[in-house]
């Protein structure tokens, strides 16, 4: 897949990029894997703020992507279709009593193309089987962290994860990030790279294409009052008072460990931190 560049129309055209959509095979969703998606600019259900600098953008709908596929189908893949609530362009496919499903497009999904799910699955890319049936060194998406769940990591444009090792109940991998951990045996995992490979490259451009995303703008803390931001205030020259950098109500950030389930730490092997640090 490839960028697309524009014609330097406009000082915003001259920077803006955008992604190849000719893989793309159909322009409508199927009706009945679609519902109605709400806006709610990152507010809960208390009307409060919790996602800042959310809001307005284009209607989107919802697409019902199954991420835990029945064992033993045999699926075509019918359509890619873009999908504008996640990065990773999404395949239509069908299993041979008829039904269809809608699942992420790894980048060797072409329409078509024939995949299967389970134990008895080949080795090859696409299809879906536990992690205890696939090769040490094989590359995954759309992996399970509880059997049964259905997938939860690797599953945006261009993320895939290596399988490092097997032992015990467990196998270890390296995830996009640069951690490793384990998950067991019995979850399920599919075989290749999630498609959209070159999404991390486009370059919005505009900042009114922002503003169609939903995303509104973020302005600096160093630029605020006092009163509004622990940054803010000062008399317009050097900004910054050697203090360490906060949230607008007062939390440390920017190095500052904030995960709250500590359960699941013994099953990090290597932390994403610890993978980037300089030996």
């Amino acid at each position: 897949m490839a960028i697309v560049k524009y014609k330097p129309t406009t000082p915003a055209r001259r920077g803006m990029t955008s992604a190849d959509y000719s893989e793309i095979t159909t322009k409508k969703p199927l009706k009945s894997l679609v519902k109605s998606k709400k806006q709610n600019a990152g507010r809960n259900n208390a009307g409060r703020i919790t996602v800042r600098h959310r809001g307005g953008g284009v209607k989107r709908h919802y697409r019902l992507l199954t991420h835990d596929l029945p064992n033993d189908l045999k699926l075509t893949i019918e359509e890619i279709e873009y999908d504008p609530n996640r990065s990773a362009r999404i395949a239509r496919v069908k299993d041979e009593t008829g039904k269809y499903y809608y699942v992420l497009a790894d980048t060797s999904m072409v329409k078509g193309k024939t995949f299967t799910t389970g134990e008895k699955s080949a080795i090859e890319a696409s299809n879906r089987l536990p992690l205890a049936n696939i090769p040490v060194g094989t590359y995954v998406y759309a992996i399970e962290l509880t059997p049964g769940k259905g997938a939860q990591l690797a599953r945006s444009a261009g993320a895939s994860t290596q399988l490092m090792a097997k032992e015990g109940n467990y196998a270890t991998l390296r995830l996009p990030s640069g951690e490793v951990r384990k998950v067991l045996l019995t979850a399920k995992a599919s075989i290749g790279t999630v498609g959209n490979v070159q999404h991390q490259n486009v370059k919005i451009g505009s900042a009114g294409r922002k503003r169609r995303k939903g995303i509104r703008p973020t302005v600096r803390g160093v630029v605020m009052n006092a009163a509004d931001h622990p940054h803010g205030g000062g008399d317009g020259g050097r900004h910054g008072t050697g203090r360490a950098p906060r949230t607008p109500w007062g939390q440390l950030t920017l190095g500052y460990r904030t995960r709250r389930n500590k359960q699941t730490s013994k099953m990090i092997v290597k932390s994403r931190h610890d993978s980037k640090r300089r030996k």
